[in-house]
Formats: C-alpha cells, sequence, structure tokens
C-alpha cells in the first residue's frame, strides 16, 4: 500500500537528531492556502517544539502544492473533518482549524499541534511516525480517512444544477387591480 518511507532528521538545540519519518504514498498535498499559512506558522517556529519546526520544515520542503480547485478529495486540508488513529488506540475524529477555538473542545485539531501539523496533505491511507515529547517511543499517526474537505465540498456544490428562478409574485401587479379610494368617492356617515 505505502510505497517508500521518508525520513527526515533535523538538529535541534541539544544537538540531537530528532527522526520524523514519513510514509508516502503521493506525499504531502498541501493547497495555495495551506502552504502560506505553513509558511506563516515557519515564521514563528521559535513559538513552538523541536519536533513540530522539524515537522513543519519537512512538510514545506517536500509539498507538491495544487489549487484550491484541484485538491484531491481524499486529502486532508484546512477545515477538513478526518477520522484518524494513533497507534492501536480508537480512531477519533476531528477537524483540522487553524488554530484552538473556544467552545470547541474535542471537535477540532488545531494545525499549532504536532497532530493537527502532520495530518494536514495526508491522503486517506498514509500514515506519519512522530517523536513523543520526552519520550523515546514514536508516535504512530495514520489518516483513515476524510469525511469532509472543504474544496470537495465546494466543487460538488458548483456541478449541481440549479433550477432556473422564476417569478411567483409580482407586487407591483397587485397594485394596479386594487381599488383606489379617493376623498370624493366615500359617501360618509349621512348615506348611511
Amino acid at each position: 500500500m505505502f510505497t517508500a518511507l521518508s525520513t527526515t532528521h533535523a538538529k535541534g538545540r541539544t544537538g540531537d537528531q530528532q527522526e520524523i519519518a514519513v510514509w508516502t504514498g503521493q506525499g504531502c498535498i498541501l493547497t495555495t492556502k495551506d502552504f502560506t499559512i505553513l509558511e506563516f506558522l515557519q515564521e514563528r517556529r521559535h513559538h513552538f517544539s523541536e519536533a513540530y519546526a522539524a515537522l513543519l520544515r519537512a512538510k514545506l520542503d517536500g509539498a507538491r502544492v495544487v489549487l484550491r480547485e484541484d485538491a484531491p478529495a481524499h486529502v486532508a486540508t484546512l477545515n477538513s473533518r478526518v477520522r484518524f488513529r494513533t497507534g492501536d488506540e480508537h480512531p477519533q475524529t476531528r477537524i483540522i482549524s487553524h488554530d484552538e477555538l473556544q467552545g470547541f473542545v474535542g471537535l477540532t485539531l488545531p494545525l499549532t499541534t504536532l497532530r493537527g501539523l502532520a495530518l494536514i496533505g495526508l491522503a486517506a491511507g498514509e500514515s506519519i511516525v512522530l517523536p513523543r515529547h520526552g519520550n523515546s517511543h514514536p508516535e504512530h499517526l495514520m489518516l483513515e480517512d476524510v469525511l469532509y474537505q472543504p474544496e470537495a465540498a465546494r466543487r460538488k456544490m458548483r456541478a449541481v444544477a440549479r433550477p432556473a428562478l422564476r417569478l411567483v409574485h409580482n407586487a407591483d401587479a397587485i397594485a394596479r387591480h386594487s381599488p383606489e379610494y379617493s376623498d370624493g368617492d366615500d359617501p360618509g356617515p349621512s348615506a348611511a
């Protein structure tokens, strides 16, 4: 299923090499918007862990950048709802978000987290191995499915033939057929 194993080595501040291995089928595919956001995060990399900065650099260096209209529907993009599995744990479903969203605990996976960054650009069925913070055991993360992708949904909406609009009510026609009353037509109380 997977064709190759690509490994990236990055030296951290301690001089130790951290290894981030990415299973590649199609490799990392990013939309132009997602790539731009990752470039912005790269400028702020000193705010993140060494593992995050190394993975971010690997994503930017190895990404194939496509227009939003050309993003394959099975690739995780920003605001995609994805189902992924960490090791042997039960699958989780999250929306990859730009940043932490207040009140949406358990629904989103921010791009500013190692897992959020790891999943963006992966295709369904691909996986990535991440080092754990302070632990020698790597974390195996697999993208099982992309349940919703905004780019694919946009393409689908454009492809659906919409019915032509037709006029069902004309307010001007009603006004022309209404009787008009004037002060001279009112017989007044004496007529009663």
